[in-house]
């Protein structure tokens, strides 16, 4: 490599992929290395493995979904922010923008995009963050404050009241998984989820088991 292109490759903006899905990695990766100032420096499908490398690669942006092997990614964020409080984090997500957006941004995050949107405007979203400035589509920014002016209107009860692990596992919930299976999943105690859901029926006004498992998959099918 001559000097001109080792000038070249230093001067390209590092970028660290966290997702648990291959194929969504591979084909991220490939976006974003067609843009000739960027380039991916290396991916993990977990939490702990993302931290550990983030940590030694020191990339200069972090794109995160929020759905990873025995984690969630807001706590990766979080935890991100704690070790490297200067890193721009974007998350990248199937979860619904109105519900997440605010709490990702709340953990850290610079900006938030949805896995809908075309892998071009991820990467700009990429150049977004990286420049310091948050990153919300229109169509995100409009969806929040009418979800804001409905709450206001509404029930004084609502999703955004309860906590990030207590919407982790009101939204297990709404994908029919048991109370082991919930556990299993977040790597916590039975009793620890049990008392989740006493705390979300609490927060939104149910009644029963049977209120609060018909609530979350209406839920579920309304923010897919």
């Amino acid at each position: 490599m001559n000097t001109q292109q080792t000038v070249k490759a230093a001067s390209k903006r590092r970028v660290f992929l966290v997702d648990d899905h291959p194929m969504v990695r591979e084909r991220l990766a490939q976006a974003i290395e067609r843009d000739p100032s960027l380039e991916v420096c290396g991916e993990a499908d977990d939490a702990p493995g993302a931290l550990e490398a983030i940590l030694k690669l020191q990339p200069h942006v972090v794109v995160v979904d929020l759905s990873l092997k025995r984690s969630h990614g807001l706590e990766l964020i979080k935890n991100v922010q704690l070790h490297c409080p200067d890193l721009p984090v974007l998350v990248l997500s199937m979860y619904d923008e109105t519900l997440y957006a605010l709490r990702a941004l709340r953990a850290g995050a610079l900006g938030y995009v949805t896995k809908v949107e075309p892998t071009k405007e991820v990467v700009s979203a990429i150049q977004r963050v990286l420049d310091g400035q948050v990153y919300l589509s229109d169509a995100m920014q409009r969806r929040i404050a009418e979800q804001q002016i409905g709450r206001a209107k509404g029930s004084n009860h609502s999703i955004e009241d309860l906590s990030d692990r207590e919407l982790e596992v009101f939204q297990f919930l709404g994908r029919g998984f048991g109370t082991r299976r919930i556990a299993e999943e977040l790597g916590i105690g039975v009793k620890s989820v049990e008392a989740y859901r006493a705390r979300i029926k609490e927060k939104l006004g149910l009644r029963d088991a049977t209120e609060l498992l018909f609530h979350a998959i209406h839920c579920a099918h309304n923010l897919r």
